[in-house]
């Protein structure tokens, strides 16, 4: 892999770490205790309240799981590993890490 393509590789991962940082600033909130609005009181307001601090940490958790992905695959790239598949060496092609930047398997080893 050329420094140009790693260039654009590092770039892509970067900002998309960045994106995801400031989603998950942006959801903060939505992740707190569930206080119930004293204007619509009842069981169906809190069950709303309670589904849509549980559906903001499922995000919240998922955004975490990407962003190792990405600081797995950043540190990969620094140190020269990077688009290369951890468990037959075999390097993954660029189509497949242009579909998924993080990943760490080629189309063979992943199957398995």
């Amino acid at each position: 892999m050329d420094e140009g393509t790693k260039s654009r590789y590092r770039q892509r991962l970067e900002a998309r770490l960045s994106a995801l940082q400031a989603e998950s600033g942006a959801n903060a909130e939505a992740r707190e205790i569930v206080t119930l609005d004293q204007q619509s009181v009842g069981r169906l307001s809190r069950m709303d309240a309670m589904q849509q601090q549980a559906m903001a940490k499922a995000t919240h958790a998922r955004r975490e799981v990407e962003t190792r992905q990405l600081k797995a695959a950043l540190q990969r790239l620094s140190e020269g590993e990077y688009g290369y598949c951890e468990a037959c060496g075999e390097s993954i092609p660029e189509t497949r890490l242009a579909i998924a930047p993080t990943a760490t398997k080629c189309v063979t080893c992943a199957r398995s």
